[in-house]
C-alpha cells in the first residue's frame, strides 16, 4: 500500500502581496478590529506559559479579553522556555557592523536553507527590534556594556553580533518577564490560571476550534473548556526521540490531538540537531544536557588529526589538531549554523577521531579565549555554564576543553498556519515553537527565543482579532454534542490504556522508539533506512497496545498514564515523521539524505521539486495519509547553493 496520496495544494490566503517591508503594516491595518467593549465577552484559551503563551496570554488580557491559561506545570514559569541559554537576536544594530531588518530576514531565509515564507521571516525581522524595548521596559536584566549599553554577542550562521544576551540564562530572564506580565493580570482577574492541567482533545463545532478537554493532574477529574478562539502555545515535540535537551514533560499531544481533528502538520521530518550539547553516557540518562551555542563565540572547536588518539587534550601539540569548522568555512569558523556544525562533528567521529570514552565526542576549548582575555571575562560571559558543566560532567573546562557532540533540541516543524498564524481549523491558532511558520529547514541560533515573543506579545494580539470581529460566537456547554463526543474519546482512551494491563513500562517504549527515531530519521536519513524505521515503528505501537504496563488508575496523580498518553501520540507522529523524510528527495537543512550531497559531501537540495511546505491531512491508522503541498516563492533571497565557506 501507498505510504502517501497527494491532496489539493494549500495556499496562505492571508499573507499580503506588494513591497516586503510594508506587508505587515499593511494585513495590520487591514485586519478587523475588536472594539473595548466587545472584548470584554469574549474568551481565549492558550495553552502553554512559555515565551509564545505567556506573551500571548498576558497581551490579550491587557487588550480587554477574558483569557483562561493552561499548563501542565506547577507553575507557569516552570515552561521549558526558561531552558534556553545563549541570547535572542534582534536587528538594532548596536554594534554597527551592517546589520539591519534586511540582513536579519537574509540570514533567516538563507539559515533555513529556502524552506521558510519570505513574509513571514520578514516580519520577524521587523518585530524583533520591538522586543527587545518591550522586554527591558519589563526589567530583563540584558549584559551590558561597561558603558551601560546592551552588549550583544555573535551566534551561529551571522557575520555580525546581533545576539542580545543574560549570561547563559537568557531564557529564564525573559520568561520572568512574561511571567510578571501574565501573574499581573492574573491579579487583575484578567486571566484564570489552571496549572497542572493537560489539554488532551480539541472541540470543533460546526468547524470551528471552540475549546478543549484537560484533564487536572492532580485529581485526575476532566473537565471541558470553552471559548470563541483557542491558541496554542505547547512547544516542539524533539522528545520522541527520547534522548532531547527538551524536557521529560515535553510532548506533542497538544497539537497531535489537534492535527487529529484536522489541523494540517508541516514539515514534521525538519527536526533541529543542536552541535553543543554534553554526549550521551549511559544507558542510564533520561534526556540531554545543552551547552549554549554562545560558547562557540569563544570556544574552539577540535579533534585529534590522527585517528584512535588517546592523549589528554592538553598532551596534544597543536600541529596535531584538527580545527575542522575553521579549516572547512573559513568565512564562519566556529560560527557556522547548527546542522553545519553539527553533520562535521558527526563526520569527524565516524572517521575514528571522535574524543572521550565513548568516542562520540569533539572537544571544545577555551584556552586561546582564556589566554587573550584572562578567566575572569569567561567567567563574566559564561560562569553559570560552565559550573553546570562541572557538576554533570567532573570536568573543569576552565583548565580541559569540554567534550560535546549534536542531539536533538528544537523542531522547526508544527501545526500549519497561515500569515494571522491561524491553523487549517478556523479559530485554532498556533504560535511560537508549535507552529511551522518561520524558521524553515534549520533556525538559526537565537531565533526560538524571537519568535516566541515576536508571536506572543506583536502579531497573535494583531491578527486573532480579525476572526473574533465575527464574534461573540454562539454559547456552548458541556451539553453539546461535540463536547461530549470530544470529552468521551479522552476517557474511552485513558480506559483503554489502563486496560491493556501488560509487563512492559511505558519508558521501556519509549527509549526504543526514540532509538529507532534516532537511527534512521536523525542525523541522516536515507530510503532503505526509513522504510525500515516505518515497519519497525508500526510493529513496535501494536506491542505497545498489547504490552504496555500502566499502574494506578485515572482517579488521581498518574505520572505513568500522562507518559503513557503523550508516548501513544509521539509512535503515530514518529510514524508521520519518517513518511515526511522518506517522500522529501533531497537534503536540506538538518535534514540530511545521504543519497542527495554534493562531491564534498555537502546538503544537496532540489528546489525544483522540493520548494515547499509539506502540510499533512490527518487520515486513520493503516490509510495513506495526505500530502497538502504550499508552494514557496522567493522575490527577495534567491535560492542558491548555501555556503559558509
Amino acid at each position: 500500500m501507498d505510504l502517501y496520496i497527494e491532496g489539493d495544494p494549500v495556499a496562505d490566503t492571508r499573507a499580503p502581496d506588494g513591497p516586503i517591508e510594508s506587508r505587515w503594516e499593511r494585513r495590520r491595518f487591514e485586519a478587523k478590529l475588536v472594539n473595548p467593549a466587545n472584548r470584554r465577552k469574549m474568551t481565549v484559551i492558550v495553552v502553554g506559559t512559555g515565551l509564545a503563551g505567556g506573551s500571548a496570554a498576558a497581551t490579550l488580557a491587557e487588550q480587554g479579553y477574558r483569557v483562561k491559561s493552561y499548563c501542565y506545570q506547577d507553575s507557569p514559569r516552570r515552561a521549558h522556555s526558561i531552558a534556553a541559554q545563549g541570547g535572542i537576536n534582534a536587528a538594532k544594530n548596536y554594534r554597527n557592523d551592517g546589520d539591519s531588518v534586511h540582513r536579519l530576514f537574509y540570514d533567516t531565509v538563507k539559515g533555513g536553507d529556502f524552506r521558510s515564507r519570505e513574509s513571514n521571516v520578514h516580519r520577524l525581522a521587523e518585530v524583533s527590534v520591538n522586543i527587545i524595548d518591550q522586554c527591558v521596559a519589563q526589567g530583563v536584566p540584558f549584559a551590558r556594556e561597561y558603558g551601560g549599553l546592551l552588549d550583544t554577542r555573535s551566534f551561529g550562521g551571522a557575520q555580525v553580533q546581533r545576539t542580545f544576551y543574560a549570561r547563559g540564562q537568557t531564557g529564564q530572564q525573559l520568561l520572568l518577564g512574561a511571567y510578571q506580565a501574565l501573574e499581573r493580570q492574573i491579579g487583575l482577574g484578567n486571566v484564570e490560571m489552571n496549572a497542572r492541567h493537560e489539554m488532551l482533545e480539541l472541540i470543533v463545532v460546526d468547524g470551528k476550534a471552540r475549546g478543549i478537554v484537560v484533564r487536572d493532574l492532580v485529581t485526575g477529574e476532566i473537565t471541558s473548556e470553552f471559548a470563541d478562539a483557542v491558541v496554542l502555545a505547547s512547544g516542539g515535540y524533539g522528545n520522541v526521540f527520547y534522548l532531547s535537551t527538551n524536557a521529560k514533560g515535553c510532548n506533542v499531544t497538544a497539537t497531535w490531538r489537534a492535527h487529529r481533528k484536522g489541523a494540517y502538520f508541516a514539515n514534521p521530518c525538519y527536526t533541529q540537531i543542536h552541535p553543543t550539547c554534553i554526549p550521551v553516557s549511559g544507558d542510564h540518562q533520561s534526556k540531554l544536557t545543552l551547552m549554549s551555542e554562545s560558547l562557540r563565540n569563544d570556544g574552539r572547536v577540535w579533534v585529534p588529526k590522527a585517528k584512535g588518539d588517546d592523549r589528554a587534550p592538553r598532551d596534544i601539540p597543536e600541529d596535531e589538531r584538527d580545527y575542522y569548522l575553521e579549516r572547512i568555512y573559513p568565512s564562519f569558523g566556529n560560527l557556522v549554523p547548527r546542522d553545519i556544525a553539527s553533520r562535521a562533528a558527526k563526520n569527524v567521529c565516524d572517521s575514528g577521531r571522535g574524543v572521550g570514552p565513548t568516542k562520540l565526542g569533539v572537544y571544545l576549548d577555551f584556552a586561546d579565549a582564556i589566554n587573550r582575555l584572562g578567566r575572569k571575562a569567561i567567567e563574566a560571559k559564561y560562569g553559570n555554564l560552565f559550573e553546570m558543566y562541572e557538576r554533570i560532567t567532573g570536568e573543569d573546562p576552565y583548565e580541559v576543553p569540554m567534550r560535546i557532540y549534536p542531539a536533538v533540541h528544537y523542531t522547526m516543524g508544527g501545526l500549519w498556519v497561515d500569515y494571522d498564524l491561524q491553523s487549517t481549523i478556523p479559530g485554532l491558532f498556533v504560535i511560537g515553537e508549535a507552529n511551522f511558520s518561520d524558521h524553515g529547514a534549520n533556525r538559526l541560533g537565537a531565533s526560538a527565543l524571537m519568535q516566541g515573543l515576536a508571536d506572543g506579545y506583536f502579531v497573535l494580539p494583531n491578527t486573532i482579532a480579525n476572526y473574533l470581529a465575527a464574534g461573540p460566537f454562539e454559547k456552548i456547554d458541556g451539553s453539546h454534542p461535540a463536547a461530549i463526543e470530544a470529552r468521551r474519546n479522552v476517557e474511552d482512551r485513558l480506559q483503554r490504556l489502563l486496560a491493556v494491563n501488560g509487563d512492559r513500562t511505558v519508558d521501556s517504549f519509549h527509549r526504543e522508539l526514540g532509538q529507532i527515531m534516532w537511527e534512521h530519521c536523525g542525523m541522516e536519513r536515507s530510503e532503505a533506512g526509513l522504510r525500515k524505521a516505518i515497519d519497525e515503528i508500526r510493529a513496535l505501537r501494536e506491542e505497545f497496545w498489547q504490552r504496555v504496563r500502566i499502574v494506578g488508575d485515572a482517579d488521581g496523580l498518574n505520572q505513568s498514564l500522562e507518559k503513557a498518553g503523550r508516548v501513544a501520540d509521539f509512535f503515530e507522529l514518529a510514524e508521520l515523521m519518517c513518511i515526511d523524510a522518506l517522500h522529501r528527495e533531497e537534503s536540506c537543512g538538518g535534514h540530511f539524505r545521504a543519497e542527495h550531497q554534493t562531491p564534498d559531501g555537502e546538503a544537496q537540495r532540489d528546489d525544483d521539486n522540493f520548494a515547499y511546505v509539506a502540510a499533512w491531512e490527518f487520515t486513520a491508522t493503516g490509510e495513506p495519509s495526505v500530502l497538502h503541498k504550499e508552494d514557496l516563492k522567493f522575490e527577495y533571497v534567491h535560492p542558491t547553493q548555501r555556503s559558509y565557506k
